[in-house]
């Protein structure tokens, strides 16, 4: 078993994501878990995506996987290894929901193990999203093409990267930023919405709204370690 930082394109699934997405990219279910307030405790609790795929083979490479990294030194070991990880790997950093967090994969032959770390006291100090590898790594590589945008006669508008944003403005004049997920070339989900492309350019001309890609927003940097334990 080998462990690294995660790549960009890796990060958007150490999170919870839609039923669609679960099915496409082999997602087994999360372990979700904390080191207590003195650092060195070691909780834990499992959550189902998909039960069929928690085949015996996986929950031994599970047990595996944690046993490992629980070792001395090791990113579950306790909370103060995590820290030392995470500052030996700065490009493990990235801007989470409310915090930076810290990511990291390993992988067994046939399963693929994604941690979102926060080696914060008293939050839940580590997430592990557990996916069949083959599926999953066929979904981020279709999803480098990015997420195509195009108006109603097929002519493409833009195209923004997976987990990206778009800006609808409404013909009431208000205006909506929502997230986009990759699905296929010719589906993607725009905020809790799954739509064909062609199906999305036909309803906004109907309605008279338009839409255009929201620029990505600069990288945050990593905060300091002494920020950890507030």
């Amino acid at each position: 078993m080998e462990m690294r930082p995660l790549l960009p394109e890796e990060q958007k699934y150490t999170y919870a994501a839609s039923t669609q997405l679960e099915g496409q990219t082999g997602s087994i279910g999360h372990l979700r878990g904390d080191f207590a307030d003195s650092g060195y405790g070691f909780y834990t609790t499992w959550f189902d995506t998909r039960a069929q795929w928690k085949t015996e083979e996986f929950k031994t490479e599970l047990d595996e996987v944690i046993n490992v990294l629980r070792e001395d030194k090791g990113l579950l070991h306790n909370r103060y290894d995590m820290k030392a990880l995470a500052r030996r790997y700065p490009e493990s950093a990235f801007q989470g929901n409310y915090c930076m967090e810290y990511g990291f994969r390993a992988d067994t032959e046939k399963h693929a193990f994604l941690f979102r770390c926060n080696p914060t006291r008293g939050d839940y100090n580590f997430y592990c999203y557990c996916y069949v590898k083959e599926w999953l790594d066929r979904h981020i590589g279709n999803a480098q093409k990015g997420i195509r945008f195009i108006d109603s006669n097929y002519r493409e508008l833009f195209r923004i990267p997976d987990g990206g944003k778009i800006v609808i403005h409404y013909a009431w004049g208000e205006k909506m930023e929502r997230s986009c997920r990759f699905i296929d070339e010719y589906h993607t989900e725009i905020g809790n919405d799954l739509y064909h492309i062609c199906q999305f350019a036909e309803l906004m001309e109907r309605n008279g709204h338009t839409y255009e890609p929201k620029p990505a927003e600069p990288p945050q940097k990593a905060a300091k370690h002494k920020d950890y334990e507030r």
